[in-house]
């Protein structure tokens, strides 16, 4: 029977069915009626998990085993107590991994055949018990591994910035059986606030949560530490509003070659198991995969908006050099012809085609210089934010308003009557949105020693003309 034991403790390498039936062995071993083997945590000193055999609720005799307090007798070979209960460690190498407790033998008292008996299924199922443990180690690593490529791949994919970060977050929590994954960015007032989440339900109450600039956590955050708490909820360096609902958890840095991206944050429910060691070592190597693939992405990403922006100037150069030019050259082709003709009909179909020309160039070079803008979400220069107000009103208009420049507008343009022109050339659209009938916008923007001086012109019914100042 105890060979037929040995041979069945070691035939399985998970970990949980491993040591259920090491219990289970144990209690029919020794014709025990209850058996538990309690789990220790060397970090914590406590029992985290039990397995029991027997047992049942209303049995009194069996809560003697269940105590969640570790023995005061942690490194020694076995106790019984009158012979009614046995008590051994399990041991893997050195280290106490739990003990093992019988109580209520069927037959009367436990004998030393059975302490005998114990000790030597004890010693072979911390054999067994290590073997698993190498075991499932090597799964989880396996699986985070997989993880973080699996990662790196979606993120060098071409994922916007937003979704890279919950991709981030949504396959560490799955990989750390986490209640949810979120990743928190720094803020310009000193804090760090949640812009990326992943959990089973809604995570929209999570994002915008903010660590406030001072919250003792931040220290370890902004520094490129990693913060492991045992309890979310009752920790005093927790200080948001959500704490409450989570129990142990990680905080881990996502930084690469000393830059720090964020913090990837990984809480469970209260009262779901501690993370170990292993799980905090295997998600702090996640975590520096993760941010190196946020580093490669967003220059990959860099790397494409340059190779547009170069594009774009390719076209802005092709557009001076070849249209412009040929289109002047028509012009003046065209008023020379006209200046000839002589005959009235023909000089007013000559001008009416000069002033489409001169208007078609003068498109053309807003159009150039719209080009050679870098596509930045704040335009610095004066004409680059009049074609900033004019793009945002085509969604309201349902057209793209035509816009003209003349004279040194960059140069003459000072602050406070930058700002005004602006304001009333966004009034003057927003009319222009409310009129009925309107299906084209003219903004005429123009420079000379008086100053700055603009027209927006539309074509509802009737047609309506706008001058600042």
């Amino acid at each position: 029977m105890l060979l037929e034991a040995v041979l069945g403790v070691g035939s399985d390498l998970e970990l949980r069915a491993t040591l259920q039936h090491l219990v289970d062995t144990a209690t029919a071993l020794t014709g025990a009626r209850h058996g538990t083997l309690g789990v220790l945590d060397p970090e914590r000193g406590r029992v985290t998990e039990r397995f029991t055999s027997g047992r049942t609720p209303e049995d009194p005799a069996s809560e003697g085993p269940a105590s969640d307090a570790p023995d005061d007798d942690t490194t020694g070979d076995g106790t019984a107590d009158d012979g009614t209960r046995l008590d051994v460690p399990i041991r893997v190498h050195t280290e106490v991994f739990g003990r093992l407790r019988l109580a209520g033998k069927r037959t009367g008292l436990f004998t030393d055949e059975d302490r005998a008996l114990l000790r030597v299924l004890a010693s072979q199922a911390g054999i067994a018990i290590g073997n698993a443990r190498l075991y499932e180690t090597a799964r989880r690593r396996e699986r985070w591994i997989e993880g973080a490529a699996a990662v790196t791949t979606a993120l060098l994919a071409g994922k916007p910035a937003e979704d890279a970060l919950t991709t981030v977050a949504e396959r560490a929590r799955l990989l750390a059986d986490a209640s949810a994954g979120v990743v928190l960015q720094p803020t310009p007032e000193g804090g760090m606030e949640i812009v990326a989440a992943s959990t089973p339900d809604d995570p929209g109450d999570l994002i915008g949560t903010t660590i406030a600039p001072g919250s003792p956590v931040l220290v370890q955050l902004l520094g490129g530490e990693p913060v492991f708490v045992e309890d979310s909820a009752t920790d005093p360096r927790m200080t948001t509003h959500v704490r409450s609902r989570f129990g142990p958890s990680m905080m881990l840095p996502l930084q690469s070659g000393g830059r720090l991206i964020g913090t990837l944050a990984l809480p469970r429910r209260r009262g779901d198991r501690p993370y170990t060691a292993v799980d905090r070592l295997l998600a702090s190597q996640f975590a520096s995969q993760a941010a190196l693939a946020l580093v490669l992405a967003d220059a990959q990403h860099a790397r494409e908006r340059l190779a547009v922006f170069e594009d774009r100037d390719r076209i802005a150069r092709d557009l001076h050099d070849l249209v412009v030019q040929r289109l002047f050259a028509t012009e003046m082709m065209l008023e020379s012809t006209r200046r000839r003709a002589g005959v009235r009909e023909v000089d007013t179909l000559l001008g009416r085609a000069v002033d489409e020309l001169d208007s078609t160039i003068q498109e053309v070079r807003t159009t150039i210089f719209a080009l050679q803008q870098p596509p930045a979400d704040a335009p610095a220069s004066f004409r680059g934010r009049v074609l900033r107000e004019t793009g945002g009103a085509a969604a309201l208009l349902g057209f793209q308003p035509s816009v003209h420049f003349s004279g040194a507008v960059d140069t003459l343009a000072d602050g406070a009557g930058a700002d005004r022109l602006l304001a009333a050339l966004r009034g003057a659209l927003a009319a222009a949105h409310r009129r009925p009938g309107v299906g084209a916008v003219t903004v005429e923007v123009s420079a000379d020693a008086h100053g700055l001086r603009l027209r927006v012109a539309d074509d509802g019914r009737p047609p309506a003309v706008t001058t600042w100042p």
